[in-house]
Formats: C-alpha cells, structure tokens, sequence
C-alpha cells in the first residue's frame, strides 16, 4: 500500500505539488490528453495529479504504475534470454501518443538500491533493451515535441537510502517535507513562487546567450575539464516553450541552465562530487578522461562494472549530450541532503550527461533542424541521457571565449556577477 504521512497539512502541500505539477511543470492545455508514468508508492500523488489535470481541461488521462517487486522478480526468476528484450509496443504507443499531442509527466521515487545485489549484466542487458525500445519516446521528449515535466514522491525505500538512522516513519516524513520545499510548495503562492523564480532563471540563461562562450573550463578535485559547446548553441533553464507552443518546467525542482556541449570537444578529466543513482544501483566516485569528446578511461569506487556496460551501450554514450552550471548554494544544495535521486542531486551540483543532446538548447530552439542539421552543429546521439554531479564549493568554472580568453563564471560553486 502506499504510504502516507500523518503531518496536519500534508494533505494541503501535496495537493499543491500536484497543481504546481499540472499548472507549472505542463502548463496542460484544455483538450489535451495526459500520459503518466508513476511507481505504486506515489499512487497519492498520481491521483491528485489526475484530479487536477482534469481541472484543468485535460480530456485523458492515462497512468502507467511500476511495481518494484515485479521488476525484482524479473531478476531473480527470469530466464536468461529475457534480459534482451522490452515492451517496444508500450513504449512505441507512448511516442505516438506524444507525436498526437499528448503531454508526458513522470514521478520518480524509485528505490536507489533495488538492483544492487542483481547481476550487473544482466541489469545492463535490460537497461540496453528498454533504451533502444524507448528511443521513439525519448526522441519526442529529448527534442520537446511536446509540454513535459518530472515531479518526485517519497517511499519508505528512498526515505530510508537518504535517512538511514530514522525510523521508517520519520524517514518518508523528512523526506516528503524536503520534497515539498525543494518543489516550492511550502509557501502561500506557490505558481508565484515558480514565475519569480523562472524569471531568475530566464535572466541568467539571456546573460549566457549573450557572452557566447566556445567551452567551459572546469577546475577542482580531481577535476580539469574543458567542455567544448555546439556551433549554435543556446542556453536554456527553468519554464521552456516546447515545439507544440506550451510553457513547461521539464523538472519540479529545477536550479540549473544547462547547454549541448560538442560531442567532439571535449578534453581532459573529471571527477563526480556526488554518487550517481543509475537503475537501481548507486554508481560511487566516478572519475573519467577524455580524449577528443570521448570517454577513454573510467572507474567507480563502487557500480564501476555497471558504469562499464553503460557507457558500452553505444557510440554516443562515451560522449556528452548536456552541460548545466548550477550555484553551490542553491536550496537543494544548501539542505545538506544526498538524495540519491538524480533529479534532485543534479539541481544541488553542476552536472553532465552522457548520451543524448537537447535539440531545443540551439538557436531559435533548433526549429527546422534535421538530425544532419544537429550533428553537424556537434549535437550527440545515444540510447541514453545521464546526468551525472561534477560541481561543489571547491570548484571553479571559467567561460571560454572563441578566441581561447577564460573568463569566470563560478568561483568556489558561485556565480561570478
């Protein structure tokens, strides 16, 4: 069953992150059909969620639940051969249902730890499965085809990976109240809350834009790394305008702007400032070097046998499909928690992805551009997007301008003004 809290107002913060989900994160439009994708535990949510976006005019909406346990019993009762294989008919209906103008929200909430005692290849084979089954949904959402968004719900298996000496109770409490003031829920006004603080995000991105550095440098622990950015590319942060003319927050929260780096240029070696929660397992002390865009030698201290097999998963996974600057004080930082959850630990840190780029991050919002178009501007392509945290307080950034003068950005995981 899924678990609730008992906090007297819990009721009225979550019925707010589901407005905050429907009204800023999708900017749903009236008539238009919703597609959810939700764990059990979050069946609160999802149903809230549901209520509101049928509030605000949706005509369907259709939610897809994940059960944890199923997932473990494909692992230890599935034969062999099955690891190869997805459910590319879900997955292709998705896309279609993308394509037709539906909007996409996903709440993620997954145990960090479900699969860490499975066979890793076993768990690469069916990351590699579902990857290429789902590329024609990833590509709609990748490209912002259409308005999405990503909100997250506490479980009692999360709470416990990132409260691991609370009892369980208190554990999902801390954990819903962090999600809560992370999402900007907490206060009064809190689609207010959202446009100021996009405002604060356009503002940056637009300063950005104008400086039009040709790389980012990176400098601290373990760390110096130069970043080469697409020919043409464009920052973006907080509310996007997706293709199909709506304003949505990809992600509830969010502190970054982010770009497409160069999947050609990008030199030297990095170090993770946070573990990497992948799948079901946690991927720890990440450290890799590149050579010319590509990834040429990488470890973990710990799931370095599963950071192997995914950066195997094709060509592109070895090169970067996004880069985001975000301050070290920023609130998801500032709270002190490790989240293990990829959507808040990446707004804590300045991150990478491997894998696949954001066509929107190029001028005019890539409109127009061909898959040719984008690869010739640098543009990567994989099975795969992962975020993963390269920035702290001992790190420094500098912009790098087209005739090679570093400028700073960051100093010590702070905006240089």
């Amino acid at each position: 069953m899924p678990f609730m809290t008992n906090a007297p107002d819990f009721d009225a913060r979550l019925d707010r992150l589901a407005e905050v989900a429907v009204r800023v994160g999708l900017g749903l439009r009236p008539g238009q059909e919703l597609v959810m994708t939700a764990p059990l535990d979050a069946l609160p949510l999802a149903r809230r969620i549901t209520a509101q976006a049928y509030k605000a005019g949706a005509s369907v909406v259709t939610t897809l639940l994940a059960d944890d346990q199923a997932t473990l019993a494909r692992f230890e009762h599935g034969h062999d051969d099955a690891f190869d294989k997805a459910a590319a008919w879900l997955y292709e209906g998705m896309a279609q249902a993308y394509r037709s103008g539906a909007a996409r929200l996903a709440i993620s909430g997954d145990d960090p730890s479900l699969l860490a005692g499975q066979d890793p290849d076993k768990v690469a084979r069916a990351n590699r499965a579902r990857s290429k089954a789902y590329m024609p949904a990833l590509e709609q959402i990748a490209n912002f085809a259409t308005n999405w968004t990503i909100v997250s719900a506490a479980n009692p298996a999360w709470a416990r990976t990132v409260f691991p000496d609370l009892p369980e109770d208190q554990a999902v409490a801390r954990l819903w109240d962090a999600i809560f003031a992370a999402s900007r829920v907490d206060g009064p006004d809190p689609v207010g809350a959202w446009a100021a603080h996009n405002r604060a995000l356009s503002d940056r991105t637009a300063t950005l834009n104008a400086r039009r550095f040709a790389a980012l440098h990176f400098r601290g622990p373990g760390t110096d790394l130069t970043v080469g950015l697409a020919d043409d590319h464009e920052w973006c942060g907080g509310a996007t305008t997706a293709k199909n003319g709506i304003v949505c927050n990809a992600n509830i929260p969010t502190e970054e702007v982010f770009t497409t780096p160069h999947r050609l240029r990008v030199q030297g070696h990095v170090s993770a400032t946070k573990p990497l929660s992948y799948q079901g397992t946690l991927i720890d002390g990440i450290a890799v070097r590149f050579e010319e865009g590509r990834i040429v030698e990488a470890s973990a201290r710990t799931g370095g046998n599963v950071l192997a097999k995914v950066i195997d998963t094709d060509e592109g996974a070895r090169r970067l499909g996004e880069v985001a600057l975000v301050p070290a004080s920023s609130p998801i930082s500032a709270s002190g928690l490790l989240f293990c959850n990829t959507l808040y630990d990446e707004n804590a840190a300045s991150h990478i992805a491997l894998g696949q780029a954001y066509s929107k991050c190029f001028r005019d919002g890539g409109a127009g551009l061909s898959e040719q178009d984008l690869a010739a501007r640098g543009a990567n392509r994989s099975l795969i997007h992962i975020d993963w945290m390269i920035g702290s307080a001992e790190v420094d950034v500098d912009g790098v301008t087209p005739e090679g003068r570093p400028e700073p950005l960051m100093r010590r995981g702070e905006w240089v003004d």
